[in-house]
């Protein structure tokens, strides 16, 4: 198994760079488009449109990134040669890649609670939830090509 793991190497490599960019957009996206709908749920007929670019964009698009963000980061963790847990670097990227699923998972709870038109969120908090993926992204990509 793990001979076939080294020669998929380059491939799982490619398929988990792309799945981390479409998560993090959606990541990124989420939130902004629940500060809008908090700020425009007044007006009338924008509510359900809103709920469907939420649902649409956590289903389509964030839910797969994420499964095969996972997948393709066990296949590499698996490849033999690529990390050494007695290195600090994995250790801070799983905790953040842990934090990112966590957060993943509370928009999608704050998506239901909009469906279920039981949102309590402000728009200034969805403003700060905001930089939860830039601040997990920043320590990634630092453990990860640093390797501090």
């Amino acid at each position: 198994m793990t001979d076939i793991l080294a020669s998929l190497y380059p491939w799982t490599k490619a398929l988990h760079i792309i799945s981390v960019v479409a998560w993090m957009a959606g990541l990124f996206y989420l939130p902004r488009l629940f500060v809008y709908h908090v700020e425009q749920d007044g007006v009338a007929g924008l509510g359900p449109v809103f709920e469907t670019m939420e649902r649409r964009l956590l289903r389509a698009i964030m839910n797969p990134a994420m499964i095969a963000t996972w997948i393709f980061g066990l296949m590499l963790v698996f490849t033999p040669g690529i990390v050494d847990w007695s290195e600090v670097w994995p250790w801070t990227k799983a905790a953040s890649v842990l934090g990112m699923t966590w957060f993943h998972h509370w928009l999608a709870r704050r998506r239901k609670d909009f469906a279920a038109g039981q949102n309590r969120t402000t728009g200034r908090s969805f403003r700060m939830m905001n930089e939860v993926p830039t601040l997990l992204l920043v320590v990634i990509v630092i453990s990860v090509v640093v390797k501090f």
